[in-house]
């Protein structure tokens, strides 16, 4: 599983698990001030968002860090693929 295929995974995983999932626009520089990939509590509900500009792996750590620390209810006792599994055990 490449680690596109790992991304979605963990997009479905998450908003399934009630998480709120957003990808930032694109935007000018990626300089100071551009928006970083990052989770955060808002009205009570967990956001992830992601920016586009970041790494792929980048993405995927924010991802897999918000579904261990605010949703663990989600993964437990289910399956998951191993490439899945592996991101989210790190």
């Amino acid at each position: 599983m490449d680690p596109a295929d790992v991304l979605l995974e963990l997009v479905g995983l998450a908003r399934e698990a009630g998480l709120e999932v957003r990808e930032l626009r694109p935007r000018g520089g990626e300089g100071e001030g551009a928006a970083r990939s990052g989770a955060c509590r808002l009205q009570g509900r967990i956001w992830v968002l992601l920016a586009p500009h970041d790494p792929l792996e980048d993405r995927i750590d924010v991802l897999a860090r918000a579904l261990v620390e605010h949703a663990p209810d989600a993964l437990e006792g289910r399956w998951l693929p191993p490439a899945v599994r592996a991101r989210l055990e790190r």
